[in-house]
């Protein structure tokens, strides 16, 4: 219906529609798109509702900064008296009692929440072939999958079900699933953007982040929802920049490219090919693009799943058939309701992870795994730390290839977990990273465009981005 939310607003406020005609017309095209499999539910009443009062707001001149910007979020994103259950069994029925504190910042400014996107269960999976609520269709071509694990989130944007959504990203959730759908995927600095209402799936590395039609719009989100918070130490209290005031003065950069990166044996031959391309755009811009070795390449993956495996075990130990959720009814003391509840209420990959992270953290094992792979994550961040004195930005492929068929890797789970091959870097390290839909393969899919800056550098990555969307 819309491109980005500047063009709905201007439509909005010159009286050619309205928030509550734009709610009736997303969830018309969410039921008229639900093979798609990306909206598990949608909060037709609430959103109503809240049109309502956004469309009374406007009449009167009072009404937010995000006024009728209509929104889906992730499975894993509370939203007070709606269902949540990262797409997993053990949580079927649970109704969150609070808010996410980014869902509240959006609703401050008068956005309106229109139902809840698929994701592969807790967060964890490249394809969302791992929900318990089926695949997600890749709306661009349909027997392809959108990635993940924010896969309805970005399918959702990328069909036109709403103007944007929240995905999380622990190793590149949201970019990953951005580049196979064609859309803007971000991943902010880690702290940026309070966790307080993300179900956890690893602590240190997850964040929340928006997937949109524009960067603009990205920035908009990402500013909102950007801040400290009493509920989540991990925030930073750094002042936030007006993000969305994008710079467009013509700055020559100095841009990195890593090596090992660009001539990755698994590199796509036409965006290998595209990024010579770019490269030379880029020059003739009058920006400096130099390539600069990182070694640490081949321990990235490894080091990322040993320790996000080891987050995860300590994380879902509270979904125990007791507390809340899922309860096996073949239960018949504690020992068999913890046992089967957890058994019949996770699924296989999720089993995978925490019993990978089990191991890892289990006596004997500790020092040999998870201590050594916390070094690793220490020599990779102290590294990128020297990249960022060298460079203003990293661009490099966002993932190494375009979207694959559905049930092409499932049986092949080290395949599946090299997908995240070039966006983990900066969960690891902490850095804010983009991916841009700059590329169409041959094959009819899009492919993205990453780039990462150094630590709190959102409104300089978001004019950056602009710029090159506009190359």
């Amino acid at each position: 219906m819309y491109a980005n939310f500047s063009e709905f607003q201007d439509q909005l406020l010159s009286g050619n529609t309205s928030c509550i005609k734009t709610v009736e017309y997303y969830l018309k095209t969410i039921e008229s798109k639900k093979h798609l499999n990306a909206f598990l539910e949608t909060f037709d009443e609430t959103a109503l509702q809240k049109a309502k009062e956004v469309d009374k707001k406007i009449a009167q001149g009072n009404a937010g900064r995000l006024a009728g910007f209509v929104i889906g979020i992730k499975d894993n994103i509370c939203y007070k008296g709606h269902k949540v259950s990262s797409s997993s069994q053990i949580l079927d029925g649970f109704e969150s009692l609070f808010s996410a504190t980014a869902v509240e910042r959006l609703l401050a400014e008068d956005a309106i929440i229109i139902g809840r996107l698929n994701c592969d269960e807790f967060a964890m999976g490249s394809s969302n072939e791992n929900s318990s609520f089926g695949n997600v269709l890749n709306p661009i071509q349909e027997n392809k999958v959108p990635g993940g694990s924010s896969g309805g989130s970005a399918a959702a944007v990328a069909a036109g079900l709403c103007l944007a959504t929240l995905g999380s990203d622990t190793g590149g959730s949201i970019r990953q699933p951005a580049s196979f759908c064609g859309i803007v995927g971000v991943k902010p600095t880690y702290g940026r953007i309070s966790r307080w209402g993300l179900l956890a799936y690893a602590s240190s590395f997850d964040q929340i982040g928006p997937l949109t039609n524009s960067v603009k719009d990205a920035a908009l989100l990402t500013e909102i929802m950007s801040g400290s918070d009493e509920f989540d130490s991990t925030v930073s209290k750094k002042e936030v920049e007006n993000f969305s005031e994008i710079d467009s003065s013509k700055k020559k950069l100095k841009i990195g490219i890593a090596k090992e990166v660009i001539q990755s044996s698994g590199l796509n031959p036409e965006i290998k090919e595209y990024f010579s391309e770019l490269i030379a755009k880029l020059k003739s811009e009058g920006h400096e693009v130099q390539e600069f070795g990182f070694p640490y390449m081949e321990y990235m993956v490894p080091t990322y799943y040993v320790l996000t495996t080891a987050e995860a075990s300590s994380n879902l130990s509270r979904y125990d058939g007791v507390h809340f959720g899922y309860r096996s009814l073949n239960a018949t003391d504690i020992e068999s309701t913890y046992m089967l509840s957890r058994t019949e209420g996770f699924g296989e990959e999720v089993k995978r992870r925490i019993m990978l992270g089990t191991f890892v953290l289990s006596s004997g094992y500790f020092d040999a795994y998870y201590t050594k792979a916390m070094k690793v994550r220490q020599v990779i961040k102290q590294k990128t730390d020297e990249i960022f004195n060298d460079f203003d930005f990293v661009i490099g492929p966002t993932t190494p290839d375009t979207a694959f068929k559905i049930g092409e890797n499932v049986a092949d789970p080290i395949t599946m977990y090299l997908q995240d091959i070039f966006t983990v870097h900066a969960n690891i390290a902490g850095n804010p990273a983009i991916s841009l839909p700059l590329g169409n393969h041959s094959n009819g899919m899009p492919f993205g465009v990453q780039v990462m800056a150094d630590n709190f550098k959102e409104k300089e990555l978001f004019s950056f981005s602009e710029s090159l969307m506009n190359l």
